[in-house]
């Protein structure tokens, strides 16, 4: 018999229970104060346990590319972030970063382009949203022969992209020492060998000569795509 003393009411489900913890939603029914220490807890948490989740899948990018895209196809997937999620949240931080940079580049050197920067704050993640069916198809094309479907190839593409974005926050920051570096042949350079790493253990049962030069060809392709597109976009922002 449940007493008006051991009853407790969850505050997301309002239903009466006994236990420490709401049985449909997990929620712990103590509540303890956020302090200083819990703050850095939680950052020391989240260096020192990279088994799931953002981190978890931004280093196996880092070390297993290609391979990590066949394991969460193949069912491994509830340790990883979200494949549209993991690319919304890099575009994101790409986006605000060079908007940072561009910004301080606009208000301090008197460099940089407004249009430009107007773009990356506003309309640099969209675009890539609203491309991606775009990237997509063209590597699918390039093997639609291979035994993955049109979906599981945007996995192996769409996590790319998330590092791609990366890649692309990192190399904008020698633009506040060197303001007019030009960061797209670097960008391209990179993404090509990252990607043809990446299609090579994807598709690491195929000739490896082919998948290469396939890989190059579509990273070019979808490169020059997004880079016109960004132009013609800033353009029509000035």
């Amino acid at each position: 018999m449940i007493t008006g003393s051991d009853s407790k009411i969850c505050r997301r489900w309002s239903a009466i229970v006994i236990e420490k913890y709401c049985g449909n939603c997990g929620e712990p029914f103590v509540v303890k104060r956020i302090t200083i220490h819990s703050l850095i807890h939680d950052v020391f948490h989240f260096f020192t346990h990279l088994d799931k989740g953002f981190g978890f899948t931004l280093m196996q990018l880092i070390i297993a590319p290609g391979y990590m895209q066949r394991r969460y196809i193949e069912g491994d997937r509830s340790r990883y972030q979200k494949p549209f999620s993991m690319f919304f949240i890099c575009g994101t931080i790409d986006a605000l970063l060079r908007y940072w940079i561009n910004s301080i580049l606009m208000r301090y050197y008197k460099a940089g382009s407004e249009a430009e920067t107007h773009f990356i704050h506003q309309y640099l993640v969209l675009t890539h949203i609203v491309l991606m069916p775009v990237y997509i198809l063209i590597a699918w094309i390039f093997f639609y022969r291979s035994k993955y479907i049109y979906a599981e190839i945007g996995i192996l593409v769409m996590y790319n992209f998330s590092f791609f974005f990366l890649i692309a926050a990192f190399l904008f920051l020698p633009k506040l020492i060197w303001h007019s570096y030009d960061t797209a042949w670097s960008e391209l350079v990179l993404f090509a060998i990252y990607n043809s790493v990446s299609f090579l253990n994807f598709f690491k049962d195929r000739n490896k000569w082919i998948v290469i030069i396939k890989s190059l060809v579509i990273i070019i392709a979808t490169f020059f795509i997004a880079n016109y597109v960004e132009d013609i976009l800033s353009a029509l922002l000035r």
